[in-house]
C-alpha cells in the first residue's frame, strides 16, 4: 500500500484556515465531503469518531505531524488526506510543539489490517526529515502532491 492508494488528491488542503484542534478536524473531514470521500450525512459522526480517539490520546507525534484517525463504517476500505498548517496549531503533541502537517486518517471497522499498513506507510514517510520540511514549505495542492509520490517512490 502506497500513500497514493488511500490519500484523497481532492481533499489535500496546503493552507489550513483553522486554528484549533476542532477546527482542525472539521476542516480536514470537510475537505474529504467537498471531495466526496465521506458521505455529507456522515460528516459529525467521522469528527466525533476522530475527537473521540483524540481523547484517548494525542496523535500529535512530534516533529510537527499529527495523524488523526478513526475506524468508522461510513467509510469504504482506507481514505485518508494530507493538510498543512503554515502557523501551526496546539494539537497536544508529545513535544509541546506546533503542528504544521496532518495526515487524517479514516477506515471501515472491517479493515484493520489496511488500518495499520496505511499508518505504518505514514509513519514510515514522516521519519524522513527532509520529506516533512519541504512539506512544510509546500505553498500548493501540486507540490504536495508531488511529495507524496516521491515518498512513494522511496519506500518502493
Amino acid at each position: 500500500m502506497k500513500l497514493m492508494d488511500f490519500i484523497v488528491k481532492g481533499a489535500i488542503l496546503a493552507d489550513m484556515k483553522a486554528d484549533t484542534t476542532r477546527g482542525a478536524i472539521d476542516e480536514m473531514v470537510g475537505a474529504l465531503v467537498k471531495s466526496k470521500a465521506v458521505a455529507e450525512e456522515q460528516r459529525k459522526k467521522v469528527v466525533d469518531a476522530i475527537l473521540k480517539r483524540e481523547k484517548k490520546g494525542t496523535t500529535g507525534f512530534g516533529n510537527g505531524v499529527a495523524i488523526p484517525h478513526a475506524k468508522h463504517e461510513g467509510v469504504d476500505g482506507v481514505v485518508g488526506m494530507l493538510a498543512r498548517s503554515g502557523a501551526g496549531i496546539d494539537f497536544a503533541a508529545l513535544d509541546g510543539q506546533p503542528v504544521h502537517l496532518f495526515f487524517l486518517l479514516l477506515s471501515n471497522p472491517d479493515k484493520p489490517e489496511d488500518h495499520l499498513k496505511a499508518m505504518e506507510h505514514i509513519f514510515r514517510s514522516i521519519k524522513n526529515d527532509n520529506l516533512r520540511r519541504f512539506m512544510c514549505q509546500a505553498a500548493s495542492r501540486e507540490e504536495l502532491l508531488e511529495l507524496l509520490r516521491e515518498a512513494d517512490e522511496e519506500l518502493d
